[in-house]
């Protein structure tokens, strides 16, 4: 495969790729940024190109990643696990998490204090929920502890109680109760967090609809 180079072309469907050809036969296509330090009658040798197709792949490995976190941020096992299904060598993709990790974009204790707090947020957990979910996520345990360090389990079953309660305001006593701690336990809160807000939540309901008490069956006789 060794030979000159005779053309570099910016590739039409790709303006970050360059085709590169040797004695006039398209060879192999690079990243841009790899491809600056090419130039035409240059003489490739056999390791030239295989050194520079297995950098190739190591960048198109790191633009993948790159597309996989511009959604939200990610553990490195998921990142690892991304390349994987991508058929991306193990090899390649530890270089390309080191290069992630290098300039800040993958941070496992970042990404568990951004879980907790996106949880907290819009879909409160319990610790042993989170604990769960970021270990499925391949973060380590002692990170998970220092992340979960402070969490306030009450305000997190407090807001999630908040957000199913009027949904359940028509039931009787014991089904809102009963529901209502099946909702929390669901969410990973532990009984002696739950059963206190329950009763508070039902306090709550009563107060703020008298007038229905009896009716949907809340009288106390």
């Amino acid at each position: 495969m060794a030979g000159t180079i005779t053309a570099l072309h910016v590739q039409k469907r790709n303006k970050n790729r360059v085709s590169v050809y040797l004695d006039g036969q398209f060879a192999f296509g690079l990243a841009a940024v790899k491809a600056v330090c090419l130039r035409v009658g240059q003489v490739l040798e056999d390791n030239d190109i295989a050194r520079l197709c297995e950098q190739d792949e190591a960048e198109r490995a790191y633009e993948r990643a790159l597309n996989f976190l511009s959604y939200r941020p990610r553990s490195e096992a998921e990142v690892r696990r991304n390349l994987r299904r991508k058929n991306v060598e193990d090899e390649i993709a530890e270089v390309v998490v080191e290069r992630l990790t290098r300039v800040g974009l993958l941070d496992d204790r970042e990404f568990a204090r951004y879980w907790i707090d996106n949880r907290r947020q819009f879909k409160p957990r319990g610790a042993r929920a989170l604990r769960h979910e970021l270990r499925q996520k391949g973060v380590s345990s002692s990170i998970i502890d220092h992340a979960l360090v402070g969490f306030d389990e009450e305000a997190a079953a407090r807001k999630a109680a908040e957000a199913r309660v009027r949904r359940l305001a028509h039931l009787d006593p014991d089904d809102f109760r009963r529901k209502l701690s099946a909702y929390l336990a669901r969410r990973g809160f532990f009984y002696s967090v739950i059963a206190p807000i329950v009763e508070d939540m039902l306090e709550t309901v009563c107060c703020e609809a008298p007038g229905d008490i009896e009716s949907e069956g809340w009288s106390n006789e």
